[in-house]
């Protein structure tokens, strides 16, 4: 602890701008994370709620597993296709991709064209299938 202490006493400068980076990056992530559920709790608005699922991984990708009844647009089509999901406007909307990296883009493009209760799996589909919970594989 106090040759902690003598480092940040002899570079101070570079202890401050360390700490000021780190505090932009927590800032920085509060603004830009989407809402999220875990899996017992997507799995609670898809049978009370009617929630959709929207995979947004690649169609290679969601064609060897998926979630039942899910929906597939890829991240990088899915402000051109958003208006297949017109018709689930008023509904839950639950955003997967395989590890949870992707789905808060997804999320925030969502609520902006006005799906306000668009939210994420935390964990992606890796937390899913380790729950053991419903998952169609060919």
């Amino acid at each position: 602890m106090a040759q902690f202490l003598e480092f940040v006493g002899n570079h101070w400068i570079l202890s401050s701008a360390w700490l000021i980076l780190m505090v932009a990056i927590i800032l920085q992530h509060r603004v830009t994370a989407a809402k999220s559920v875990g899996p017992q709790q997507a799995v609670m608005l898809i049978n009370r709620s009617d929630a959709i699922v929207l995979d947004v991984r690649e169609k290679k990708e969601f064609d060897s597993g998926h979630i039942v009844d899910s929906i597939n647009i890829p991240l990088a089509r899915l402000n051109q296709r958003m208006a297949e999901l017109e018709k689930y406007r008023e509904k839950p909307m639950i955003v997967v991709d395989k590890l949870g990296q992707h789905a808060p883009e997804a999320c925030k493009l969502l609520q902006k064209a006005g799906y306000l209760q668009a939210v994420r799996l935390a964990g992606g589909l890796t937390e899913w299938k380790a729950q053991s919970l419903p998952w169609i594989q060919k």
